[in-house]
């Protein structure tokens, strides 16, 4: 399926990944709401030729579970995430059995600049402001291994100038010798980047791994996402007029 980067008020979104997809890594982003975009980076285990229709049901109960669970009044975002977890898990194991699917999925609220989030075993989310980075590290285990399993939804803000990077477990491998890239590497680059735009972040941390290798990274799919928020973003106030 086509993925088409909602606009944000005060914020925006984008993903980069590199050469042609051959594993299964699947990014996409939902409109769910007037001030809410529902976004993931799903992260399949094996080659595209094995789970490519698992990766399609996957994307299919991501964009129709999340438009469905976020549209009811007054929605409860916590609740509501670990339920599209538990979907997303029923989807992957009814579609290919038992396979690891690591997945980062977030919700981001534009009114508050929050971000509610689960985080399946995925490579941690990188949170990038004025402080430092925090990992968003994982909630749970896996999708697509226990019919039951159940992934935790905490709360993060996005303070303005802040940025959210995730990045497939592929950034993480990229190899020169027997050293990985790895976190740290991923981590620093975000620190030091002047990156401003979320694009900008994501073109980054794909350069990263490619000067590391030095040579195209095409062991694996590899993939950015990021979350950008306005330097000049202000919260909504409950009860403003």
């Amino acid at each position: 399926m086509h993925v088409e980067v909602p606009e944000l008020h005060q914020a925006e979104l984008a993903a980069v990944y590199y050469g042609v997809r051959q594993g299964g890594d699947l990014h996409d982003f939902v409109r769910v709401g007037p001030n809410r975009v529902v976004f993931g980076l799903l992260d399949m285990a094996g080659r595209l030729e094995e789970n490519r229709a698992i990766v399609f049901a996957a994307q299919h109960t991501f964009r129709t579970r999340s438009q469905e669970l976020f549209s009811v009044e007054d929605v409860n975002e916590a609740d509501a995430m670990v339920e599209l977890g538990l979907e997303l898990n029923r989807t992957i194991m009814a579609a290919g059995g038992i396979r690891s699917c690591p997945v980062f999925a977030g919700c981001y609220n534009e009114d508050l600049g929050t971000v509610c989030y689960f985080n399946a075993g995925h490579t941690a989310g990188l949170l990038r402001d004025r402080t430092g980075i925090t990992e968003l590290g994982a909630t749970g285990l896996p999708l697509g291994l226990f019919s039951h399993a159940t992934c935790d939804a905490p709360l993060v803000v996005l303070p303005p100038g802040a940025a959210l990077l995730l990045v497939s477990r592929g950034v993480l491998e990229g190899k020169r010798k027997r050293e990985e890239f790895g976190l740290e590497r991923v981590k620093s680059g975000l620190q030091q980047a002047a990156s401003k735009t979320a694009n900008e972040i994501c073109v980054a941390a794909i350069k990263g791994v490619q000067k590391f290798m030095r040579k195209p990274p095409a062991h694996n799919d590899v993939t950015a996402l990021a979350l950008v928020r306005s330097l000049n973003a202000n919260a909504l106030v409950v009860g403003q007029v």
